[in-house]
């Protein structure tokens, strides 16, 4: 009997899960995996980047809540379960130079300690997949960043006993592939920008690719494109719902999706450990596991 198959992808913020591999958790809840989506921290000082509700005194004295409502909304759409971490928020620092981070903000915790609690939710859980954020942290958000590290520390400490003892943390697990989101990756956006243009359309990328260099100095290994075209709408479905992060018009959704569906069908991953024999590229981050799980 095949054991059942479990994907957690771990996040900084509510959101993220719904603008970073989406369709992909979509897909694979369609086809009966268990998918955990765990959120290190509660969103507490993000920005409002929906115009429509700056300034709205409920939302700014209830930002927390609010955010905890989106990410419930997001959940139920998405098809996943998701748990808390309880880190705070650490903002993203502006300014030259940049001010000091917020005490107490889950970039300043100690790693070991903070993947202990991840941990905990790997050995709880069981997957066999685990995606997260590159080194970057995908951009340079101090929680991203912290994100990937703790992740990375857990992977390894989750099916060691020693570091963190079973008595605390819960019988061990070896998750058996770590995979980095790279869905915005530059061939995609080159591709959709140039698909846009040819059709006469505004893009919403050249600017981007304009300062590409200033958010990625890393040409990434894009091993694994999962394809999840028919997935796309719960995906712009699931981000709406975080109302305070997106703009409903703004340049998320200039792109029709049937020219995404045909020029970009797939999500992007980077797979950078795995424990089992697989072939790249890959179309299925389950592959090597399947037939063996």
């Amino acid at each position: 009997m095949t054991e059942q198959l479990r994907l957690m992808a771990v996040h900084a913020h509510p959101d993220d899960e719904s603008s970073k591999g989406a369709a992909t958790m979509a897909k694979y809840v369609s086809e009966g995996v268990d998918v955990l989506v765990v959120t290190c921290t509660g969103g507490e000082r993000g920005s409002i980047l929906n115009p429509k509700l700056v300034g709205d005194k409920y939302i700014e004295e209830n930002i927390h809540d609010v955010r905890k409502k989106e990410m419930d909304e997001a959940r139920e759409i998405l098809g996943v379960e998701q748990e808390w971490l309880g880190f705070v928020d650490s903002g993203l620092p502006e300014g030259d130079p940049l001010p000091p981070l917020p005490e107490g903000c889950f970039a300043l915790e100690d790693v070991e300690s903070a993947a202990g609690r991840l941990v905990r939710s790997i050995r709880s859980f069981r997957p066999q997949v685990i995606t997260t954020y590159d080194e970057n942290g995908g951009y340079p958000h101090p929680d991203h960043i912290m994100t990937h590290k703790i992740t990375m520390v857990a992977f390894e400490g989750a099916a060691d006993s020693e570091r963190f003892p079973e008595s605390e943390f819960g019988p061990i697990w070896q998750p058996l592939k770590l995979y980095y989101n790279q869905g915005f990756n530059r061939p995609r956006t080159v591709a959709l920008h140039e698909a846009l243009l040819a059709r006469g359309l505004e893009s919403p990328y050249g600017e981007w690719l304009e300062r590409w260099s200033e958010f990625e100095h890393v040409e990434r290994t894009l091993t694994t494109h999962v394809p999840c075209a028919e997935f796309f709408e719960i995906r712009d479905k699931a981000l709406i719902a975080h109302a305070t992060q997106i703009d409903p018009e703004g340049g998320w959704f200039r792109v029709p999706l049937d020219l995404q569906k045909d020029v970009w069908p797939t999500e992007e991953y980077e797979l950078v450990k795995s424990l089992v024999d697989t072939s790249l590229p890959e179309d299925d981050l389950f592959a090597g596991i399947r037939d063996n799980a």
